[in-house]
């Protein structure tokens, strides 16, 4: 994204990129047929649930003013609009907890002024809407998205923790409620009970845990030994929803002698209920508000206004990571511009607004690379079989491969080397097949392993599309009619998807990889290098990222500090913002330029791969489908990192295995510790007795000198 803050220039440049491929945003979604609701399903699920939690967390808080009927609205409605108009739409809009913190605020300050009171509080947050989509609209017009381009992965990995926190907490703190009693419900009722209450705590503990367990699981379905190929892709991609459709019907399962209010189940009014759809005409009230109050709203304004641009900006872009390869451009001045029309439309019409959500986006764009995977994968396969049984030489079987590839692709993807994958894949099989002589002769599995080859080295991309985010606004838009069936789940259900979308939103964090590495034995880091880690593994020393995790960490436990205050909480994102000159002028201070530049690298001082690591006797694994999102890990710059060498496929003999070096490394840079952890020797108990293994690691670093060439393997 181009820095700049020229009035309205970020805002065409957005529009103007994002026309290019406007046709083919449809296009695209469409043509992936009916597999487009894998992961659509999984993304409504994961943006349902939790605005059906905060739902009933508003209606508690706002004694009945607002509701789960409001936030789905809120969400379906924004979600449509930003799907159709949007600029970004791999960006996932809805209620999110900060959003739920300052309208709890707000009804708290207005229920207890006889001139505002309870029946002019949405009239008065109307306001507060006018005023946040000004200032959202001034922030779009001078280009304040340009400030993103200076989050590094110390503020982004560490707002992407601080969340999964948040959600683990939502979910220990609603099974502990559990056991307790509700403001709303009556102490005499028999379900209310102690040993009843026991019982009903027991049982949410079972239906949480089974459904954070089976959903675990069912994620990594299609690496499972057992069954067939179509149902472990079915759990793999359906399983999530699953799990909460059978933990539903679980807990029906005790029905006698057993008080009706156990196991307890969402609370909502349906949206025919008498004065559930009261808000909507809100707007017929806003001039009854005193001038007072109408000005006054612009401090709370102020307040959502910096908390939307810093929350839609950062779930924009950490849906964007260079971990996926996108081809389409970004579009975050345009999008913070249209986010303002949505507040004020919002506001009007009496209900919360909504703005890109965590970990959502990120979710939903990992769902869609494993979308893309799996119809590359099935295009590419498909071709190459057919063109064997055809007896098809190398240089035909490449033909056909890369005019396959090619279909699949968009034709903004021409812009720029779209075939790497298939080059490398290309290269390695060449180098045997010339070198066994069958360069001319028809391929069999010898040169080419169909299943194994194409898997490994297909270069990791992002089904780009709009139709996933319009369909699952949809169905959070059917919520709203469906609300009699929602009303079954058990809320013990709700906590145990809380949990899940914690964990599944930490793998590729390197700060929660790095926090690992610090609880990790030192007799035992070597193991570290015997897979595929990040570079500043090697290249800084231990000490160096135990100072630099343990800050990150204690910045993280402030930050997760401040939102237990009431109302201070909302206004955490300012310490997420305050990263950016700690990082840019103090911690150079602290660290070394070249450890900073491996462990926190800025785009904009982005520098190219140092090298890479590979075993010398790494062997190639199958990893099927989608389950090759399940087996990357980034790099310190954030490009994708395969469990294997993109260079090695399944036919390549191990000795002809060669490291990677680059003349890009210095001495001055490579870390004493490599050849320590190297050195590492694994007590293993064997009838020879103990036996050391040795990790390889790469040579000497020339990181500093005044050559550019590339990396040569």
């Amino acid at each position: 994204m181009e820095e700049t803050f020229v009035p309205f220039r970020g805002i065409k440049n957005d529009i103007k990129g994002r026309l290019l491929c406007y046709k083919q945003d449809w296009i695209g979604g469409f043509r992936a047929g009916i597999r487009i609701l894998a992961p659509t399903t999984y993304v409504f699920f994961a943006s349902a649930i939790p605005v059906i939690s905060f739902g009933e967390q508003l209606e508690r808080n706002t004694d009945g003013t607002l509701t789960a009927v409001q936030t789905l609205a809120s969400t379906a409605l924004c979600g449509i609009i930003h799907s159709v108009l949007g600029g970004q739409p791999l960006l996932i809009l809805g209620v999110a907890e900060p959003t739920v913190l300052m309208y709890t605020f707000m009804f708290n300050f207005a229920k207890d002024r006889k001139d505002l009171g309870q029946k002019l509080f949405l009239a008065w947050t109307g306001w507060v809407c006018v005023w946040t989509a000004l200032l959202l609209f001034l922030f779009a017009i001078l280009g304040a998205c340009s400030i993103i381009n200076r989050f590094t992965r110390l503020a982004g990995e560490l707002f992407g923790l601080l969340i999964a926190m948040l959600f683990m907490q939502q979910a220990i703190r609603g099974v502990v409620e559990e056991f307790g009693i509700s403001q709303r419900d009556n102490s005499n009722q028999t379900e209310l009970q102690p040993a009843w209450r026991f019982g009903n705590g027991m049982f949410a503990l079972v239906l949480s845990f089974g459904l954070l367990f089976t959903a675990l699981r069912s994620r990594k379905a299609r690496s499972w030994r057992y069954g067939t190929g179509w149902l472990r892709g079915l759990i793999a991609d359906y399983g999530v929803p699953l799990m909460v459709l059978l933990w539903t019907a679980v807990s029906y399962i005790p029905t006698h002698d057993v008080p009706r209010g156990i196991p307890r189940r969402l609370f909502s009014p349906n949206p025919w209920s008498p004065g559930a759809y009261s808000n909507w005409t809100v707007i017929k009230e806003m001039l009854n508000v005193p001038p007072l109050y109408i000005v006054g709203a612009f401090i709370p304004a102020t307040m959502i206004a910096v908390l939307y641009y810093f929350d839609h900006s950062v779930a924009s872009q950490l849906a964007q990571q260079k971990e996926f390869n996108l081809k389409k451009p970004a579009s975050y001045h345009y999008d913070l511009l249209l986010l303002g029309f949505l507040v004020i439309l919002c506001g009007l019409i009496g209900i919360p607004p909504s703005n890109g959500v965590i970990p959502q986006s990120p979710m939903h764009t990992k769902s869609l690379a494993t979308l893309k995977h799996q119809l590359l994968r099935n295009k590419l396969v498909a071709t190459a079989r057919k063109s064997i049984r055809k007896n098809s030489n190398l240089s035909q079987l490449y033909r056909n491969m890369q005019q396959a590839y090619n279909e699949m692709q968009t034709p903004l993807v021409y812009q720029i080397p779209s075939a790497l994958g298939l080059k490398e894949l290309k290269e390695s099989t060449l180098q045997l097949a010339s070198r066994t002589g069958y360069i001319d002769a028809p391929v069999d599995e010898t040169i080419f392993d169909v299943d194994k080859d194409i898997d490994d080295l297909l270069p990791v991309e992002v089904k780009e599309q709009r139709l996933s985010n319009l369909l699952q606004a949809l169905m959070v838009g059917g919520c709203v009619a469906a609300m009699p069936l929602l009303k079954k789940i058990p809320t013990s259900v709700l906590w145990g998807y809380f949990a899940f979308m914690a964990i599944e939103s930490l793998p590729g964090n390197q700060f929660w990889e790095r926090i690992l590495l610090l609880f990790t034995a030192p007799s035992r880091r070597y193991k570290v290098l015997e897979e595929n880690h990040a570079t500043f593994i090697e290249t800084v020393p231990f000490k160096t990222i135990a100072i630099f995790t343990t800050f990150q960490t204690v910045y993280l436990l402030l930050c997760f500090g401040i939102t237990w205050i009431p109302i201070a909480g909302v206004l955490f994102p300012l310490l997420i913002m305050l990263l950016v000159p700690v990082r840019q002028y103090c911690l150079p201070k602290f660290f070394k330029g070249a450890h900073l530049q491996d462990l926190d690298v800025a785009e904009y001082e982005e520098a190219p791969a140092i090298f890479e690591i590979q075993d010398q006797q790494a062997r190639a694994t199958n990893i099927d489908g989608g389950e090759i999102l399940d087996e990357i890990i980034t790099r310190s710059r954030g490009e994708i990192r395969h469990r294997h060498s993109p260079k090695v496929t399944s036919s390549t003999p191990p000795d002809d295995i060669k490291p990677c070096t680059s003349p890009q490394l210095s001495e001055r840079s490579y870390s004493p510790r490599v050849s320590q952890l190297r050195m590492e020797t694994s007590p293993r108990v064997s009838g020879k007795g103990l036996q050391s293994k040795q990790t390889p690691s790469p040579g000497p670093s020339t990181l500093g000198e005044s050559s550019h060439a590339p990396s040569s393997c």
